[in-house]
């Protein structure tokens, strides 16, 4: 076959059409295009080049080719992306619509997806991962695809590691929190990454890519008080309601978000939170959380929110919006977050213990009376004990601000804590 013509044949191919719509226009270059597996080209398409003019690697299971089943072939070139990758401090995007692995090479697949389980598992934390899922993505593949950091389905994404295909439908994944974003099409999926990409950093030693400064666009939304206008992007809605998670720009410069929705916290939303923690503080991501929560409902889920933020030495700066009690505010806005600072809207209410506990332990007659008194005494004593300036002047808090004030005062907050410089003790990681 000629150059022109296996050319011609790889970019009408549907793979090679996906990575087209991923990279800016003329800076795609593939990696490996000949090579063959069996009696065709290598049943995926691969390359680098620029998402909205950040440097990416990605590949794109074919579809067209064995039903873009694995071979020996296939893994190679995607071993070849990781390793550039790990060379380059350069995030990977891969995008998987797999019918599984090509039979008649047996059990010699089961080194491949070790091989390449165990390169993208090096990967983590260094650079970036992206999966998006727009078909079939089975058993070994499954595993491989959700070990990145942010998965993407389509919805005729499967993901699941059930060989027979059973389950794994975007709707279940979004609903069990493994689906980080959930677009209609493959071509939504497709940009749902390019907006991604520009809110991460190129590895764990490099800042994020710096867009343009949006003014905010408010509405009845905190994130939209301080974030540049239309910058936020929600991750895994739709699961654990309780908090929102995401990534936002404020003048240009990326910020993890996280905001407690006022509800006391379960497992999932705990999880959801140690998330996106985890993941910033990798990649030295400042986190911004909204914090108002009446407290946890498991003890477990709670050390691990705890340990999440203790742990990270990114910078942390804390807005307490709503309800801060008890151990939720030392775990999300209190010393043992270690946030660097900590303010509260004029509303908010800080106590060491829910106001309801507070006022049988200190002031108990007030409860001998109707119930319209009783929530009268409890207002009160929120109001007298455990308001917002209350916790200022017992130094809980560093300033009390006004929610039309909350852009610049964390400008200025970012700005100062750019520097932020902290080291630990050395070890592996932790055992939580």
């Amino acid at each position: 076959m000629s150059i022109e013509k296996a050319k011609a044949e790889l970019e009408n191919s549907t793979a090679y059409k996906r990575l087209s719509a991923l990279f800016d226009e003329g800076t795609f270059s593939q990696l490996a295009p000949f090579t063959v597996s069996g009696d065709s080209f290598a049943e995926v398409v691969a390359g680098f080049g620029e998402v909205n003019g950040c440097a990416c690697y990605a590949f794109a299971q074919n579809s067209d080719i064995c039903a873009g089943a694995m071979s020996k072939a296939h893994a190679q070139k995607l071993k070849k992306v990781y390793e550039l990758a790990l060379k380059t401090g350069t995030p990977v995007i891969g995008m998987y619509d797999s019918a599984g692995a090509r039979v008649n090479e047996g059990i010699e697949m089961l080194t491949a997806y070790g091989d390449l389980l165990n390169y993208s598992g090096k990967l983590a934390g260094i650079v970036p991962q992206i999966s998006v899922i727009l078909g079939p993505c089975l058993g070994s593949a499954a595993v491989m695809a959700a070990g990145a950091d942010f998965i993407i389905m389509s919805e005729k994404g499967k993901l699941t590691v059930n060989t027979n295909g059973e389950g794994g439908s975007a709707d279940s994944n979004k609903r069990h929190g493994v689906a980080s974003v959930c677009a209609s099409d493959e071509f939504a999926a497709i940009e749902a990454a390019k907006n991604l990409i520009v809110m991460l950093p190129q590895n764990n030693l490099s800042d994020p890519y710096v867009s343009d400064e949006i003014s905010p666009v408010p509405d009845d939304s905190i994130i939209s008080a301080f974030a540049d206008g239309g910058s936020f992007i929600q991750l895994y809605d739709g699961y654990a309601p309780q908090a929102t998670v995401g990534f936002a720009k404020i003048e240009g410069d990326t910020v993890g978000v996280v905001q407690t929705n006022g509800d006391m916290l379960d497992r999932r939303a705990c999880e959801k939170c140690v998330k996106i923690v985890r993941f910033c503080d990798a990649y030295s991501i400042p986190v911004i959380t909204l914090a108002d929560a009446k407290g946890f409902e498991c003890i477990k889920a709670a050390s691990k929110f705890t340990a999440s933020y203790a742990e990270a030495t990114t910078a942390k700066i804390t807005v307490v919006t709503g309800n801060a009690y008890g151990a939720f505010y030392m775990a999300a806005a209190g010393t043992g977050a270690s946030t660097d600072i900590t303010f509260a809207l004029e509303n908010a209410c800080v106590s060491p213990i829910a106001p309801e506990a507070g006022i049988i332990i200190l002031e108990p007659e007030k409860l001998k009376t109707d119930k319209a008194g009783r929530e009268k005494a409890v207002e009160d004593f929120k109001k007298n004990e455990c308001s917002a300036m209350r916790a200022a002047e017992k130094g809980y808090i560093d300033n009390v601000v006004a929610k039309d004030d909350l852009r610049d005062v964390l400008i200025n907050a970012l700005n100062m804590l750019s520097g932020k410089r902290e080291t630990t003790l050395p070890k592996k990681h932790s055992t939580l």
